[in-house]
């Protein structure tokens, strides 16, 4: 499959388009002993050790856009599938994802249209590496470096043309905005500001 064709669709033709990445085994996982299924199984078969194992309950498909998700409790259930405008897998790079997934949207922001890239999952699933990865590691660089370097080379090459450009770094937990770059706790209450939405309602 091509970029092109694994390329989601631009923002002025869809609303909304769910990206899914998955994570390979932290460092920490593997000085915990952790194996990849497929390795600690073979390891376990022919050298009678007893390797520590995570399960595999996932299997992706990039060129179809599906994942397959397996019951951990029941490994032998029939799996569930869902499929999503794009799949990338852990082997997947920090740029290919960008180029194919984000650069088209901020092309968009930069014709006019609004954009969000939205990075939602439980904690240790690779969110903060997949929006800042290592911005001192060219390959690894982030969503976030990505869009800036996009942005001000676009800036860089337009002609007759000023751009003013804002950032807020802003991350939602549990019921809260935390400002990042303010390293402030609370911008605002998100139940107290829905309670205030639902009685102007009223």
């Amino acid at each position: 499959m091509t970029a092109d064709e694994r390329r989601p669709r631009t923002g002025k033709q869809e609303s909304v388009r769910v990206i899914v990445r998955c994570r390979p085994l932290s460092q920490v996982e593997i000085e915990q002993g952790h194996q990849s299924p497929n390795r600690a199984l073979t390891r376990s078969l022919y050298s009678g050790e007893k390797a520590k194992i995570c399960f595999s309950i996932v299997s992706m498909y990039p060129d179809r856009g599906l994942v397959e998700l397996r019951n951990p409790k029941d490994l032998h259930e029939p799996s569930k599938d869902f499929t999503f405008d794009a799949i990338y897998n852990e082997s997947s790079k920090q740029l290919d994802l960008y180029d194919e997934t984000f650069r088209d949207l901020v092309d968009s922001v930069l014709n006019g249209f609004n954009g969000t890239i939205f990075a939602y999952g439980q904690t240790g699933t690779g969110k903060t590496y997949t929006m800042e990865g290592k911005p001192s590691v060219p390959e690894e660089r982030g969503v976030i470096y990505n869009c800036f370097e996009h942005i001000f080379q676009h800036i860089a090459q337009s002609r007759n043309q000023q751009y003013l450009v804002r950032a807020s770094y802003l991350e939602i937990y549990q019921v809260g905005f935390y400002s990042l770059l303010k390293n402030s706790r609370i911008v605002k209450n998100l139940i107290e500001d829905l309670r205030d939405l639902l009685s102007k309602d009223d």
